[in-house]
């Protein structure tokens, strides 16, 4: 029986997010240019992609897939390591715009669209307009992508309407800020995997990700298949979520636990 097989589907997660750590390392591990550490995890990309999704056609859940791909710092990286990773994210949305028909998968950018070169904003915005019509997993690219940035824009745009007098400032509540981020209308994480072992949480949905499960994989991205994804979903689904209450497990029924 299979990890997925013994879990109770309540407890697949609605929405994961993904820092997809380890690309350059698998590379030079292996005495590789690092450009092919990004084309081999490019391909787990979609194995994982299509497992969400036929993991929601089955168990009805996750309902949100969201996969850091390029942070605003990455910029500092080397020039030809940019310009291959933006020639990857053509080739990805060309290539895979086909698959996510088939799942019905509906595709969403969250990032600034600011510096990205215009063949990619042409392949987003077609990616966006052929699946714009699907219902069933959504996948959210977080591309040229800051937290910081994002929770900036986020007050920039709530201080707009409070100078307009659209918004009483008494008025502003979390909820107030959860709908001027990118990810308005999406529930917030309910799991954070990060791969290739690093423990922290650079800069990605830090508001977002304030009561989300945290399970990271000493797998490199390159190497991380759906039997480790499965094993993070299983990680997840042995967790107690309190989120700030006191923990009522063990007076539970024993047939409710």
């Amino acid at each position: 029986m299979t990890l997925i097989a013994e879990m109770p589907f309540q407890r697949i997660p609605r929405h994961i997010a993904v820092i997809m750590d380890g690309n350059g390392r698998w590379a030079v591990r292996r005495g590789l240019p690092r450009v092919q550490g990004h084309q081999q995890g490019a391909k787990v990309v979609r194995s994982i992609i299509t497992e969400c999704s036929r993991l929601r056609q089955e168990y009805g859940s996750p309902d949100f897939l969201t996969l850091y791909s390029f942070s605003l710092e990455n910029w500092k990286r080397p020039a030809a390591e940019i310009t291959f990773l933006m020639q990857t994210y053509i080739d990805y949305l060309r290539q895979e715009r086909t698959t996510m028909m088939e799942n019905n998968i509906r595709f969403k950018q969250i990032g600034h669209l600011e510096n990205l070169p215009d063949l990619v904003l042409d392949q987003m915005k077609q990616t966006l307009a052929e699946t714009a019509g699907n219902d069933g997993l959504q996948l959210n690219l977080a591309l040229n992508y800051g937290s910081r940035a994002e929770i900036t824009d986020a007050v920039r745009a709530i201080a707009a309407k409070v100078a307009a007098g659209k918004l009483d400032p008494r008025d502003i509540r979390e909820q107030t800020i959860s709908e001027h981020l990118y990810t308005a209308g999406m529930p917030d994480p309910d799991l954070l995997i990060r791969t290739a072992g690093e423990m922290r949480v650079s800069n990605y949905l830090l508001w977002q990700i304030s009561y989300a499960e945290l399970v990271v994989s000493p797998v490199l991205w390159p190497d991380f298949t759906i039997e480790d994804f499965h094993k993070a979903l299983a990680e997840f689904a042995s967790r107690n979520r309190r989120f700030g209450a006191v923990d009522q497990t063990n007076s539970l029924p024993a047939e409710s636990r």
